[in-house]
């Protein structure tokens, strides 16, 4: 897909909705051919601080600005991960509950542990794909740890992300098959987001492994996550939400101070990959 279709759709669906507020009617958008996608589509209120290395730049350069952003974060331990996720994923309907990822059910927060009918940490880059297990680093990073039932987590496994496959109990409208996962559809650009936010944050300078996203689902404990062109087509259907927007929010003012540059700027998932 040329990059412009991409900046067009994020860009057209801002100044649409600026036009309703003002009552304008917005002509349509005719970039010149070839132009490119840069850090500078969009805009947010980071731009001037948090992203301002960023912005102006794209592709190869763009990832490596935003690896060295989003790695000036604060470190939390494994058993932390327990409490954050409380208030990264509660349920907003109630707030004695969190909801889990893939199959979007709402569940007691002190129903967390190990059993049938708990909830446990998913690790949405399966931590087997790296070998960087449940050490502080990316085995506690919350910008891919979510909540989710015991049974469920252990039927997605380590499993690569595609579309396909089979419902089960509990999913949601989750489907899995022999060698891949596919998330309801409610999550999966969530998904896709948590995934490329690790393939950059993790870039195998600071000890642990150079995690990338790869067109595969047989990755095994290879430090690779697929399927990547499936993950960008679920980014573009599934935008960033106003939950997934909150929990970004969480994450950087109350825990790791540091964000996922693919919800605040959804255009530069295309302009990297």
């Amino acid at each position: 897909m040329p990059v412009t279709h991409i900046r067009r759709r994020w860009k057209s669906l801002a100044l649409a909705t600026s036009a309703v507020l003002v009552g304008l009617t917005v002509p349509a958008l005719t970039p010149s051919a070839g132009a490119a996608t840069t850090a500078g589509a969009a805009t947010t209120a980071y731009d001037d601080t948090y992203y301002a290395a960023a912005i102006g730049k794209s592709g190869t350069a763009l990832k490596d600005s935003l690896h060295t952003i989003i790695s000036d974060q604060t470190k939390i331990s494994y058993s932390a991960v327990w409490d954050a996720l409380k208030v990264t994923d509660q349920d907003p309907n109630n707030s004695n509950n969190v909801v889990l990822l893939y199959s979007g059910i709402s569940r007691s927060k002190s129903l967390n542990g190990g059993d049938t009918g708990d909830w446990n940490r998913e690790h949405v880059w399966a931590k087997s794909h790296g070998d960087f297990g449940t050490s502080t680093g990316p085995g506690t990073d919350l910008h891919h740890l979510r909540p989710e039932d015991v049974q469920v987590n252990s039927i997605r496994g380590n499993k690569d992300f595609d579309n396909g496959g089979s419902s089960f109990t509990n999913s949601g409208g989750s489907l899995t098959d022999s060698n891949s996962f596919e998330p309801r559809a409610a999550v999966k650009g969530d998904v896709a987001r948590m995934i490329l936010y690790m393939a950059v944050r993790y870039e195998g300078t600071d000890g642990w492994p150079d995690l990338e996203p790869n067109d595969s689902v047989t990755n095994g404990s290879n430090p690779y996550h697929g399927r990547l062109p499936v993950l960008k087509q679920w980014h573009q259907q599934d935008p960033p939400s106003a939950s997934e927007k909150r929990r970004n929010e969480i994450i950087y003012t109350s825990y790791q101070h540091n964000r996922n540059p693919f919800i605040d700027h959804p255009e530069w998932v295309e302009s990297i990959w």
